[in-house]
């Protein structure tokens, strides 16, 4: 099974789905590695406030915050070699990057950003909306 690894900006808890503004990629990242987990798939995700030191062990990944910074995060990690950075993977790349069937991600494999966009809405309830 292929390893992955997720290296994140410094973030207020481990998820960053702490505080008042829940940020909804965030939550969908957290949602995927929780239902993947649940198959069995375990993804490392480390956050530079929560865990420093994996920054600094993993050579890989120090030597691209060293010439791009933390604004090139978060860094995605699979079997070593990086292979997404500034952004978080999407379901259909999560699947294909560690090489699981659909059903490994959820009923809905589409990511967060394209069915807002599908639903020319940001799915707040009554047009409140909160971001």
């Amino acid at each position: 099974m292929k390893k992955m690894q997720i290296f994140e900006p410094a973030m207020c808890c481990s998820t960053g789905l702490c505080g008042v503004g829940v940020d909804p990629e965030l939550l969908r990242i957290s949602t995927v590695l929780n239902t993947l987990k649940n198959h069995g798939v375990h993804v490392d995700r480390f956050n530079l406030t929560n865990a420093p030191q994996e920054f600094v062990t993993n050579k890989t990944v120090n030597d691209f915050v060293r010439e791009k910074g933390v604004e090139g995060l978060p860094v995605i990690v699979v079997d070593g070699e990086i292979t997404i950075t500034g952004r978080y993977p999407s379901n259909e790349e999560f699947m294909q990057l560690l090489d699981v069937p659909a059903h490994y991600i959820g009923s809905n494999t589409g990511d967060r950003k394209a069915e807002t966009k599908k639903n020319k809405g940001c799915g707040c309830s009554g047009g409140d909306c909160c971001c």
